[in-house]
Formats: structure tokens, sequence, C-alpha cells
């Protein structure tokens, strides 16, 4: 099967090397990978043109965006200028981040799940990140069948579909919600073990708090569901803050009357689908 991968890249000299190495390694090659430099600072760059020196698949882009590392508007941002510079011919499309490693018969497995079943929009890996003692153990905190958007991949039908990717906080939750609507199906295999290198969300910026709030606004969760999403998020992360700053992200969108991300249709379907959820664990 045909496919492409957009990485969205800012100062990314630590882990960057070993991200690309294991693309190359893979026993299902890519057709294209576009490289997309996002306002580096570091050696970033020089890494990126040593690499595509040395292998056709890579693809250099520069762009210049914010240099605030915030979850969604930026990343997505990046993703899209990369993604406008290739064709549609592809079966699925790859949106990878800048520093994980992946097992070398990681895209030969997705392409097999694509291709045995037509209905499959979304699917991907598990992601391990080190712990104190240097032992790589599993980081799934939401629920598992759920695709990290650390290494998304979407059937052509799918992504053309939800309508590519949001620009916004929430964008690897609406990715779901909205193949779903579509009649998609969201897959996860525990056995491709996907190694994190950078523990999740340490670079972003403090403004980013709220933003989880906010995305839940933007999704037409309603207040209530989103009450309930934030106090298991923060029994998870074991900070009542992370409720505060939910609550706060939500009703500050809320009363500033920001666009939603979806429509009436699609939001009375994700409010369905949230309590069906809801009602079979409380219920199990």
């Amino acid at each position: 099967m045909d496919y492409y991968i957009v990485i969205p890249i800012h100062n990314e000299e630590t882990y960057l090397e070993s991200t690309l190495n294991s693309i190359l390694g893979q026993t299902l090659p890519p057709k294209k990978v576009i490289l997309v430099n996002d306002n580096s600072t570091d050696s970033t760059d020089s890494i990126i043109n040593s690499f595509t020196s040395k292998h056709t698949i890579f693809q250099k882009l520069n762009i210049i965006s914010s240099t605030q590392h915030m979850p969604g508007s930026k990343v997505i941002n990046a993703f899209n200028e990369g993604f406008n510079l290739l064709d549609v011919s592809f079966e699925f499309i790859v949106k990878l981040d800048a520093d994980i490693i992946l097992p070398n018969n990681y895209f030969e497995i997705i392409s097999t799940y694509f291709r045995n079943e037509p209905k499959l929009g979304i699917c991907g890996g598990f992601i391990y990140e080190k712990n104190a003692s240097g032992k790589w153990i599993i980081n799934h905190p939401m629920d598992k069948d759920h695709v990290r958007g650390a290494f998304k991949a979407y059937s052509s039908a799918c992504f053309k579909a939800i309508g590519g990717l949001k620009n916004a906080m929430g964008w690897d939750t609406v990715d779901e919600l909205l193949a779903k609507y579509h009649g998609f199906l969201v897959q996860t295999d525990p056995k491709l073990k996907i190694k994190h290198l950078r523990p999740t969300g340490k670079a972003y910026n403090k403004n980013a708090k709220r933003l989880q709030g906010k995305a839940m606004y933007s999704m037409r969760y309603g207040f209530l569901i989103t009450c309930i999403a934030s106090i298991k998020m923060a029994t998870k992360n074991k900070s009542i803050k992370s409720f505060w700053n939910n609550i706060v992200g939500f009703m500050t969108a809320a009363l500033k009357n920001d666009p939603y991300l979806v429509n009436k249709g699609e939001g009375k379907f994700i409010r369905q689908l949230r309590w069906k959820n809801i009602k079979k664990k409380i219920y199990a």
C-alpha cells in the first residue's frame, strides 16, 4: 500500500535522527515523508538536510510560526502545510511526531489492517516511555481504542470524510469522533510498541493548560459531560488543578461564544456516544 508521512518539527535536534532512522528501517517504506521544519532555532535544519541529501523519500519544508509549543494549533498548522505538498494518490496518510521510535514492521502491520478492513479509518499502536529505572513502560492513559496523536494513520477515505485535521486543541479526539460519525472504525494494536523519547506534554507552554476545557466546549460536549471527563482526567493525573483548568477553559470559551469544531448534528452524535461510553463503564 502507498502511504505518506508528514512530520511537524520544532527544535527536535535531540530526537529527530532516531525518528527518521526508524522510518528508514521500515519493512514497508513510505512513498514520501514531508519534514516540516517549523521555526526551529537549534540544529534541526542541519539534521533534516543530512537526511534529504541522502534519501529521496524525505522532502523538507521550512515554515515560520509561533515559537511557543502549543498543543493543537501549531502542530496541525505545520502538518497541513506539509500535507499541501502531497497529491491524493495514497491509501493512508500518517501524522507523526519527531520524538518517537517505531518498530521496523510498524507500517507493514498498519497497512495490513487497512487492507483487511475497508471501514477502518484510523489505526495505531501504543506509546511506551522510560521510567526512572530505564525500563520502557506503557503510557496510554486514554481509552484503549484511542490512537495517540503522535502516530495517527488515516485511510484516504476517512481523512477526506472528516475534512482533514482540525487546527485546534482536541484535534486528536475530534478526528476519531468524526470518523465514527461517518461510519469508520478506529483500531489500536497493543503489540505495536512505539518508544516515546520525550515524556508526554513536557514541552507545552503554560498557556496550554486550559485549552483542554476549551476543546471540550468546541466539540459540543456540554457542561455535564465536560465535568465528568474532567473529573476522570483529574483522578488519573492526581491533580485537582487539571479539573479546575478544564472547567475554566470551558466556561471562558462559552462566555466568549467561541466557534465550534463540529456542527449540531455531529455534536449530537458525539454527546450520545460519550453518554453511551459513560454508562458502559458505570455498569461494567
